[in-house]
């Protein structure tokens, strides 16, 4: 009866350990070209990301740009701010990376299936759209966590 207990902390404290871990990609992030912050947060386990800060500089007669390149011309008129751009990624202990996942790059209209993972910095966020299930088909970007 013991073992059991022994066992069943052991299980919860690791479970914790990555949980954290898998937190760690919840934050506010500068896009690669420093025009826009995304908040990646948790929902139901996986991860998604919403674009939260337009440089005022990308504004065109002073809104942010529109989605003007999304293929579905209902969609063409709505505000990037506010836009959901990563979705649906889970993090994988195994791999220590996030994977799953989608990512819409409002620059070409496109969606592409994607992964993220850290380097030795915490701060700076690794990405990679790739399509038709091939991983090296495709390409990364990085972000970098914003400072409080």
């Amino acid at each position: 009866m013991k073992r059991i207990g022994i066992v069943l902390l052991l299980s919860l404290v690791i479970s914790q350990a990555f949980t954290q871990e898998a937190q760690n990609i919840a934050g506010i992030w500068w896009n690669d070209k420093k025009t826009s912050k995304i908040e990646i947060k948790e929902e139901n386990g996986k991860f998604s990301g919403t674009v939260i800060y337009i440089n005022p500089e990308k504004y065109v007669n002073g809104e942010p740009e529109k989605d003007f390149n999304n293929p579905d011309p209902k969609l063409k008129t709505r505000s990037r701010l506010g836009l959901q751009i990563l979705s649906g990624l889970k993090f994988h202990v195994s791999d220590n990376e996030w994977q799953g996942g989608r990512i819409y790059d409002p620059d070409n209209g496109k969606t592409y299936n994607c992964y993220a993972w850290f380097g030795q910095d915490p701060n700076v966020l690794y990405l990679k759209g790739y399509v038709v299930g091939i991983k090296w088909l495709g390409r990364s970007t990085t972000w970098t966590r914003v400072a409080n």
